[in-house]
């Protein structure tokens, strides 16, 4: 009776576990929904009450009488402590007066609608201006309702489900002040937790630590934790197994017959849940019987109460008859026991998720392209399905499959997009230039004594941030409100919003150019708010706009600065933040694995140059008859090294593993007493290094060549196996998309096809053209950038640059400082008739990003306008169909970048000679891939050392340098 109610949403629908509406009551269903309102609201301002004070709290007095300053009121519950009775009195009256007359809920009206009433004598009475007044957007008197219904139903929807979402927030904050003392839940605080008592147990790990979020082990019984631990021990190494059995089958399989009565093959049985189908019955019984003995009879007696531990040793090998000493160092046996144990975890969900793919697509390895039923699919030619990804959606927002949501969430997608594209640049232009004058004349506040970034927030006076507020909400609720024809995002804006000003815009009308324009707003959306956070957060850390990390002196990072293989020029390197714990057990854990797979990946590269010149001799295994000879270089060895071997090599590394390669000396990762080079390993005394700087630049070596050669390796693996060949002879890889594209222009020696990010993996010919396209322009933009930074260092036009202004070319300098001079955007008109008579010429403009600060606005918005003229209007119509955003280069059987304009702009034609054509097409593309590098460098020491000229590059020598005999310095 309640499904098209308000509130009734997906994923849930509608959502009564304990059944309140089961009796189909309208009236008590009423009046739980208006409790569920209220209390929704209430929490929702208990929420920002909670958050508020943490940055920002109101400046005098909570109690004059008292002597109770707001600022002494601690956040969260402790404030109870500090609200003198008075003050409670004035709360419940308060609260009550909102409840019975401010704020009444009227039976007749919908849930949530309150009004005002005047109660005398308890009697209601009607009086115009006092009572009857009723609550619109936001909470404000007499507001116009919300007039689409659509609308209007979307906006209550989004205050019952925010306030659900607020009555659990604040019912966990309640929770974790009660029990830790901190509003903000520092749980280190909470030493009655029964979870303390297995902080020491094994598997507790960083970066979760003990981690139960079921509470399973709240009860603190030792039998119950015991026996998960076993069971999740056993679970684990099962699903190793089951991992391993999904993998292995993809590259090899075992020879014969797995059932000879049935005739059926291990060739036969195919990969995954579909193996299912080719196990004979009695198979699965005897996989079943097998599993029961293993659990009943040999894993089953527990050695000294430990879970998990059957006394079968390490790796289970005393199970089947050998031996092993196990492990005897308490720290190498318990990171041994944690390694399993975060294996075994890592396994489970990664046969779960291997079941998954595999049910879902049929193949054992996920082929998604023949999962066909996906709901995701209804989405596939949606605007932002772009490559790579296609369509993204980690957080399988849009599984329901329902329109509504999906178009809800696009139209915010891009409304945060939107206002994290201004707060990006709103971040980036104050570190060059600022507005003149004040922000606020009343509080005396001038735009310059506004820092940059969070910094801000401290120096906007409060009446500024409401106006900012109430300036976001208008826009929301009154402007950018009402979609056009349904479309997330459109308002009817047009292009830029520029009508929103009052400038009208016809938008695009081509499908093509329109729905290319839509992808790059959301790209550039997504990509601004991955930036602002990450803005956002180097500030917040380093109390620097930009991010100044040398402030940074909590980083728990800088207790390895000091450490081997911290070099230049990347310095302490850890993208993933694996030592931001500070821990150093794991540190020194890290550092060992990353010093063994380096070692080994060294000899492994070694073992894939070396046979491309020579082979030892003789037999491989005399037994089997294989010659080292008969065995390919690369991958393609395994095929050869029979069972037995790969059974050695295994025993072999195990053995070094376990017993020669295991104690360290002194604790130092990676130092297993064995010399230089590993050659006391082999009974050959070596001193090793007794120089300190000399042992730590050849320890930083063999970190830094370990780390180059698993880079190597892996390459050669990916080459090996796309080629069919050790050294990659890429002719082979015949399925590559990349072919399509040999014979374009650009394709030249000593790289050829080039395209190292993988833009063209996708083989779409019309995105190659436009990306082409873009990087002519790009490159014939930075040609005429790179003669603009040299030739103003030699030469410069005389006169003005700007009459009006009175700028000279000769008063613009080169380079960044120019940016220092830019005049405000502001008053123009006054600007202008102040500097008429100074009289600017050319010789006054600097050279290179100093002659910035030599541009007057208005120059600037010429320069702007060149550019969108040159780029949109069809300048070059008479040679070339182009008009806005109809770039004739990138259509079928067009050439990228040719308008039409002949050789070097200049409206002529090269000679009909195929060869010498594409000659100077390919190098005007060389050369114009050379001037992006060039001018990116150009800006880059510009803007470090502060100079474009020469001198730059002078060394400052002292006066006396070039004097000759004895001499004593001026300065000393």
């Amino acid at each position: 009776a309640f499904e098209n109610e308000l509130g009734v949403q997906p994923p849930t629908g509608f959502w009564d576990p304990a059944g309140y509406c089961t009796e189909g009551d309208a009236y008590d269903f009423f009046r739980r929904r208006v409790v569920e309102i209220k209390h929704g609201r209430i929490s929702m301002l208990a929420c920002i009450g909670y958050i508020v004070p943490e940055y920002f709290r109101f400046p005098g007095f909570l109690s004059p009488s008292s002597a109770i300053k707001f600022s002494e009121l601690p956040t969260g519950l402790a404030a109870i402590t500090k609200v003198p009775a008075l003050g409670w009195f004035q709360t419940v009256i308060f609260l009550g007066n909102m409840e019975l007359f401010a704020c009444y809920q009227d039976p007749k009206k919908q849930p949530g609608q309150n009004s005002t009433r005047l109660v005398i004598g308890y009697t209601q009475v009607k009086i115009g201006g006092i009572s009857g007044w009723e609550y619109g957007p936001f909470g404000v008197p007499n507001a116009p309702s919300i007039e689409d219904p659509e609308l209007r139903k979307k906006k209550l929807n989004a205050e019952i489900a925010n306030g659900r979402l607020a009555m659990v927030a604040i019912i966990g904050m309640f929770f974790q002040d009660g029990l830790t003392g901190s509003a903000w839940g520092d749980w280190s605080l909470y030493t009655d937790s029964p979870l303390r008592a297995y902080e020491s147990e094994p598997g507790v790990q960083a970066p979760v630590g003990f981690w139960d979020p079921l509470g399973l082990s709240t009860s603190g019984n030792e039998f119950d934790y015991k026996r998960r631990r076993e069971v999740e021990l056993k679970h684990g190494r099962v699903c190793m197994f089951a991992t391993i059995g999904y993998i292995v089958p993809e590259y090899t399989r075992l020879p014969g017959f797995l059932s000879p009565s049935y005739g059926v093959r291990f060739d036969d049985v195919p990969n995954g849940l579909g193996a299912f189908s080719k196990v004979p019955a009695l198979g699965v019984c005897q996989i079943i019987i097998f599993a029961g003995l293993v659990e009943i009879q040999i894993y089953n007696d527990q050695v000294k109460g430990e879970p998990g531990n059957y006394g079968a040793g390490f790796l289970g090998i005393q199970s089947i008859g050998i031996m092993s000493p196990g492990w005897k160092d308490p720290e190498a046996r318990k990171k041994k026991l944690n390694a399993e144990l975060a294996n075994g975890r890592l396994a489970m969900v990664a046969i779960i998720g291997m079941f998954f793919q595999d049910g879902l697509t049929g193949s054992a390895w996920g082929d998604w392209s023949l999962y066909t039923d996906s709901p995701l699919r209804a989405y596939e030619s949606e605007p932002g399905v772009q490559a790579p990804v296609g369509f993204w959606d980690p957080l399988g927002l849009s599984t329901s499959g329902n329109e509504f949501d999906y178009k809800r969430r696009r139209e915010v997608e891009l409304k945060h997009g939107r206002v994290c594209m201004f707060a990006t640049i709103g971040y980036i232009v104050p570190e060059y230039t600022r507005l003149p004058g004040f922000l606020s004349p009343s509080y005396g506040v001038k735009f310059d004594d506004v820092p940059n970034g969070l910094g801000a927030f401290s120096k906007v006076p409060a009446l500024g941030v409401c106006q900012i507020i109430l300036f976001a909400g208008l826009i929301e609720v009154q402007v950018y409100n009402d979609q056009v024809n349904g479309e997330p995002g459109n308002y009817g804006a047009g292009f830029l919003g520029i009508q929103s000003i009052g400038i009208m815009s016809p938008g695009w009308t081509d499908p093509e150019a329109r729905k290319k324009k839509l992808n790059a707003e959301l790209a550039n959306g997504r990509l601004a708010m991955v930036a602002i956070i990450g803005m956002f957060f180097q500030d917040g850390l380093t109390g620097s706009a930009w991010g100044d990390w040398s402030l940074y002196t909590d980083s728990p990072l800088r207790a390895y600065e000091s450490e081997p293989g911290v070099q230049a020029p990347v310095g302490f390197w850890d993208p993933l933040g694996l030592s931001t714990s500070g821990n150093e057990f794991d540190y020194k854990r890290r550092r060992e694995v990353e010093l063994k797979h380096g070692r080994v990946c060294m000899f492994a590269t070694i073992g894939y140059i070396v046979p491309e010149y020579t082979r030892l001799p003789g037999f491989l295994s005399p037994s089997y008859g294989v010659k080292f000879d008969d065995v390919p270089n690369g991958l393609g060895a395994f095929s050869k090294v029979p069972a037995l071997g790969v059974c050695q090599i295994i025993l072999f590394a195990g053995l070094i593993e376990v017993q020669v390669y295991n104690d360290q000396v002194n604790g130092e990762p990676g130092n297993y007493g064995a010399g230089f080079l590993g050659i006391q390993s082999i009974g050959i005394m070596s001193p090793g290094w007794t120089d300190p700087e000399a042992r730590k630049k050849k320890l930083n070596a063999e970190l830094a060549n370990g780390r180059l050669a698993m880079v190597a390796i892996i390459g050669m693996f990916f080459q090996d196996g796309l080629t069919g060949s050790a050294w990659g002879d890429w002719s082979l890889y015949t399925d590559s998309p990349l072919r399509a594209f040999e014979n374009e222009l650009g394709v030249q020696p000593p790289v050829g096809f080039w395209d190292p990010v993988g833009f063209t993996k996708d083989g779409d010919v019309a995105a190659f053209r436009r990306r082409r396209a873009v990087e002519l322009k790009h490159g014939r933009v930075s040609m005429y950038a790179c003669i603009g930074y040299f030739v103003p260092e030699y030469t410069k036009f005389g006169g003005y640059l700007s009459p009006s202004m009175g700028i000279k070319f000769s008063d613009v300098p080169n380079g960044l400082g120019a940016f220092s001079k830019v005049p405000a955007a502001v008053g123009l008109k006054s600007s202008f008739s102040a500097v008429t008579s100074r009289g600017i010429k050319f010789s006054d403009v600097p050279n290179g990003l100093g002659a910035f600060s030599k541009v007057p606005a208005a120059g600037w918005a010429q320069i702007v306008l060149f550019c969108g003229y040159i780029e949109n209007t069809g300048f070059f119509q008479g040679k070339q169909e182009i008009g806005i955003m109809k770039d004739a280069t990138m259509a079928e059987g067009r050439e990228p970048g040719n308008y039409g304009l002949g050789w070097i702009g200049a409206f002529n034609t090269i000679k009909k000679i195929p060869v010498l054509r594409q000659r100077k097409l390919n190098a005007e593309l060389a050369n114009g891939r050379l001037a992006m590098t060039a001018i990116l460098a150009m800006l880059f020491q510009n803007g470090t050392v502060g100079s474009t000229g020469p001198e730059m590059w002078s060394a400052q020598i002292p006066e006396y340098a070039n004097t000759v005999g004895d001499f004593v310095p001026k300065n000393v």
